[in-house]
């Protein structure tokens, strides 16, 4: 029964980040086919397609992490931890309204801002639990690193 908890427990893990990411596609999918393409752009933006392949990679990474922070539940006190990480969670899931939903990167980059440090506060708490967990998060940051400056040339290039 106890691993049939935890399995359970990372599979809604997943299910709550792939979740993100569909709410996401859902404010993308109209933006993304005219007023995205038609906006200047650095020439280092990535090509489209792949946004979606590292998106799914690193929603899982996130999944498995806030799993191996949870699953140190009895030992250690996780609640902060995961609060943090559902609370960068729903700013992640905020930017694509904003920036794609409501077709202002400005919105978009405040917001990218805020994960930016979200992601941050969660995976220095992550690392206090689980340095698999932290690790885990690395690339997610460097991602919405990349994302922010990429948001932040966007708006200049386009206000």
């Amino acid at each position: 029964m106890k691993n049939s908890n935890s399995t359970a427990m990372l599979v809604l893990f997943v299910v709550a980040c792939i979740a993100i990411s569909g709410l996401g596609a859902l404010f993308t999918a109209g933006s993304v086919q005219q007023w995205y393409p038609a906006l200047q752009k650095p020439v280092w933006t990535p090509p489209s397609w792949l946004f979606g392949p590292v998106w799914t990679i690193l929603y899982l990474m996130m999944a498995v992490a806030a799993w191996l922070v949870w699953r140190r539940r009895k030992s250690v006190h996780v609640k902060g931890a995961l609060g943090l990480f559902f609370i960068q969670l729903a700013i992640n899931a905020a930017w694509s309204p904003l920036f794609f939903g409501l077709q202002n990167p400005l919105a978009g980059l405040l917001n990218i801002a805020l994960l930016w440090a979200a992601i941050l506060a969660t995976l220095i708490a992550f690392r206090r639990i689980s340095s698999t967990a932290a690790a885990l998060l690395v690339p997610y940051w460097l991602w919405v690193s990349y994302a922010s400056a990429l948001n932040f040339a966007i708006w200049n290039l386009n206000r």
